[in-house]
């Protein structure tokens, strides 16, 4: 289970915080959403749940407990072993997230590379494993390609896969569908939901989007300049909200025109 108790972040430079005293649970085995504008913390609130946060740029108080551990007051020799093995991340851009000289097998392998003893044979066959768990097609072909010779949805699925190539416990997925087309971002979405049913993988699934979120998600958090204005069951939320701010989200889903 992840426990984020009143949180809050502040950079050195800002004139406010960015997270500005949040609770959040993450039960075991469960889809969370976290949505908001750009701006509104919650981009910053998994940064700092993963441990990527740039601790000399920010203030930092509050717990954030992941197995029953503080990440915040974590070693950073520590926090490493966590980081990609017990918390995997997905970026909203794949493109710009990986290195374009390194090869896709390469990278999907860098995880098991730093946290197991497998040997190089054995995390091939790993990284093949998981390509195919991601259900890319040809995966012996994909782990030969670089990155540019790869499709947006391709990309996003080969960052799942080296997300989850050493069976995390918890998934940060940070606007994980925005880049893509509608039928890629179902498709994606879809795929979520199953690693999350087969493999038991808690997620956080960051969006400024409640639809997206709706799809997946059974509870969801609502966040405004730094704080949760609102959370509860995903249902509940986006039939009956009960803060403006949300209410506004969802009035700004676009609809089809009625014939």
């Amino acid at each position: 289970m992840v426990e984020i108790r009143d949180l809050h972040v502040r950079f050195h430079d800002a004139s406010r915080e960015a997270v500005a005293g949040i609770d959040l649970t993450i039960h075991d085995g469960e889809i969370v959403g976290l949505v908001g504008e750009s701006g509104s913390g919650k981009t910053v609130t998994a940064m700092t749940l993963s441990g990527l946060i740039e601790r000399k740029k920010v203030s930092l108080s509050g717990e954030v407990l992941v197995g029953g551990r503080d990440i915040l007051r974590l070693p950073r020799t520590e926090l490493r072993t966590i980081q990609g093995r017990e918390i995997g991340v997905v970026f909203q851009e794949p493109m710009s997230a990986m290195d374009p000289l390194m090869r896709i097998g390469a990278q999907v392998e860098e995880a098991l590379a730093v946290h197991t003893q497998l040997t190089k044979e054995q995390r091939r066959a790993r990284a093949l494993e998981v390509l195919r768990d991601v259900d890319l097609p040809a995966p012996e072909e994909i782990y030969r390609k670089y990155p540019h010779e790869c499709s947006g949805g391709q990309l996003q699925r080969v960052m799942i896969a080296a997300a989850i190539v050493t069976d995390p416990h918890l998934l940060l997925l940070d606007e994980p569908t925005t880049a893509l087309d509608v039928t890629v971002q179902a498709q994606i979405l879809a795929l979520l939901r199953r690693l999350n049913q087969e493999r038991g993988i808690s997620m956080l699934l960051i969006s400024h989007n409640l639809q997206v979120v709706r799809r997946i998600c059974s509870r969801v958090a609502v966040m405004q300049r730094g704080k949760i204005v609102e959370k509860g069951e995903m249902e509940r939320v986006f039939t009956a909200p009960q803060h403006p701010y949300t209410a506004k989200l969802i009035n700004a889903i676009p609809h089809r025109a009625q014939r």
